[in-house]
């Protein structure tokens, strides 16, 4: 299984916009994928702006499928414009309860 950590510096101001997205069309959307195990959106406590949305998929090849995918791409231009950058770490998931 891949983890994959994406971290959004959200534009101020934008955070509530950004949080309808993901959970109307971007999580609704991602579900539907082939190879989806779980997507979650986490808020840093300490920083307003900065968001967090673990993803999990079974593989390297179903987490790109996603990325290649209509939807993602027809979804892309709309995250992009809720927020100024954002950094992705890769994970492979080894254990869990």
């Amino acid at each position: 299984m891949i983890e994959r950590h994406v971290t959004f510096n959200v534009i101020p101001g934008k955070e509530k916009d950004f949080e309808k997205l993901f959970k109307e069309e971007y999580s609704v959307a991602m579900s539907k994928q082939p190879g989806f195990v779980s997507v979650t959106l986490l808020k840093e406590h300490e920083k307003e702006a900065v968001y967090q949305m673990v993803i999990r998929f079974q593989s390297l090849e179903t987490a790109a499928a996603w990325r290649d995918s209509a939807d993602h791409k027809a979804l892309s231009p709309k995250i992009k414009a809720l927020y100024k950058e954002s950094t992705v770490q890769v994970y492979e998931v080894i254990g869990q309860r």
